[in-house]
């Protein structure tokens, strides 16, 4: 092949830019878009300049929402964006979130713009200016038009989502009373004015009516104090309508569970832990990936004898209907219950001269205690339950043989050795009598250790 000497630079920022932008206006569908772009930097310019020469902050303020249309029209050109690329290794579940953040932008610079307007219009309270309205009316009716041909022109996913999943504004609600009330005299117009209106047509529609109060006030009476109080409603009616949108898409990307799809994750997964071989399910996780997609991870306990990939495909069938990316971990009980021999004992066993048995004492009266746990009987107590690796009330005892050969013809004596004998090789236990005997370990050690001085055991 071709030896290459110096290695080819890394693309740069603007180069990857301009390369994602040329892979969006390949598609013809974004041509719509980008010309709706360029007529809004236009709009944007020519009202700017009206703005300046109007000296009105009202229309400024109304200008903002143009300029929020701008951030709207890039939102949807990343939404064609995102369905263009694939997942990569780097981004595994997609580029969809990309999208989430373009709204959460817009919608937060829309507040900012708010603020800056109230700021502006309490120092214009202190010292309120002269208004000229020669292009005050002309400029509302242009943004109007504009905003309003933009909005129901084109088709903007992820707005369109985020204004119906996120709650109702303050301005919304206010209007949705006021329809109620013309839709009981007019039942034609439920229509259009019920459930409830467009955040951003209202919004429009809203402050083109306070721009057209404020023509009005200062043609006929020149207040020019209505100017800065419009301002204040626009932003205002800007920073409600906005902020329920910024904390809609930030939950999403702060990746929270949403509250009207819990009720319907807990029966799904109620009906998942009822599942033939299914013990437990747990490390449940669920989130919004991106605008109407939800994603989740979950480990499934089996039993030992259960087919994975029967509860894999059962529980992938019963989630996949709300969460589209899921993720399910099968692992298999590794609960192990001791195993108890039933092999009979043998009847050499039962001579205690073959086994080296310690004599242990009772801590209390042999009448009040369990021969094998040593702990107080309880007639009326049930038995113990879970007592897996513990001997329980109902364990047989397990006698091991000594495999030591006797030394036979030694003069030897192989009984049960004194517990005072053991005391002496430092191999008892102190405080402890001679009431039950146990097993022990040690092989090498002869069952009678010596006699005194008068030839009698050793007490």
């Amino acid at each position: 092949g071709t030896i290459h000497l110096f290695r080819k630079s890394q693309r740069s920022l603007v180069g990857k830019l301009t390369h994602e932008f040329r892979l969006v206006a390949a598609d013809r569908r974004s041509w719509k878009i980008l010309l709706f772009g360029a007529i809004n930097l236009i709009c944007i310019g020519f009202l700017l300049m009206w703005c300046s020469s109007t000296n009105s902050i009202a229309l400024t303020a109304y200008t903002y929402l143009t300029i929020f249309d701008l951030f709207s029209l890039v939102t949807c050109l990343i939404s064609y964006w995102v369905m263009m690329k694939k997942p990569s290794p780097v981004y595994s579940f997609g580029f969809e979130r990309f999208e989430v953040l373009a709204v959460f932008a817009s919608t937060v610079l829309a507040q900012l713009g708010a603020l800056f307007i109230l700021k502006e219009s309490v120092e214009r309270f202190l010292e309120q200016p002269e208004i000229h309205t020669g292009r005050l009316l002309v400029g509302t009716f242009v943004a109007l038009f504009f905003n309003l041909f933009t909005m129901l022109s084109i088709k903007n996913k992820p707005f369109a989502y985020v204004s119906e999943a996120a709650s109702t504004s303050w301005l919304q609600e206010h209007v949705a009373d006021l329809s109620r009330s013309i839709c009981g005299i007019i039942p034609g117009l439920s229509s259009i004015f019920l459930p409830r209106m467009n955040p951003f047509v209202l919004i429009d529609i809203a402050g083109a009516l306070a721009l057209c109060i404020t023509y009005m006030l200062i043609e006929i009476n020149n207040y020019f104090a209505v100017d800065t109080a419009s301002a204040i409603a626009i932003a205002l009616m800007t920073f409600g309508t906005m902020y329920p949108m910024s904390v809609y898409s930030g939950k999403v990307l702060l990746q929270t569970t949403p509250p009207h799809v819990i009720g319907q994750l807990d029966k799904l997964l109620r009906e998942v832990s009822t599942l033939d071989g299914v013990l437990e399910v747990r490390n449940e996780h669920f989130w919004t990936l991106g605008f109407g997609t939800l994603a989740g991870s979950v480990h499934v306990r089996i039993r030992r004898d259960a087919n994975e990939q029967m509860v894999l495909a059962h529980v992938t069938n019963r989630l996949y209907t709300l969460v589209s990316t899921l993720t399910v971990q099968i692992f298999k009980d590794d609960w192990i219950r001791p195993t108890l021999s039933s092999v009979p004992i043998a009847n050499n066993i039962l001579n205690l001269s073959d086994h080296h048995i310690i004599p242990m004492p009772s801590l209390k009266a042999a009448d009040n205690l369990n021969p094998v746990t040593s702990t107080p009987a309880k007639p009326s107590s049930p038995p113990p339950e879970f007592s897996f690796n513990t001997p329980g009330k109902n364990v047989s005892p397990v006698i091991l043989l000594n495999t030591q050969t006797k030394p036979y013809g030694l003069g030897l004596n192989h009984g049960s050795a004194p517990y005072s004998s053991v005391l002496s090789q430092g191999l008892g236990m102190p405080g402890m009598g001679a009431a039950q005997g146990f097993r022990t370990g040690f092989a090498n050690v002869p069952s009678r250790y010596g006699t005194n001085a008068r030839g009698q055991p050793r007490p």
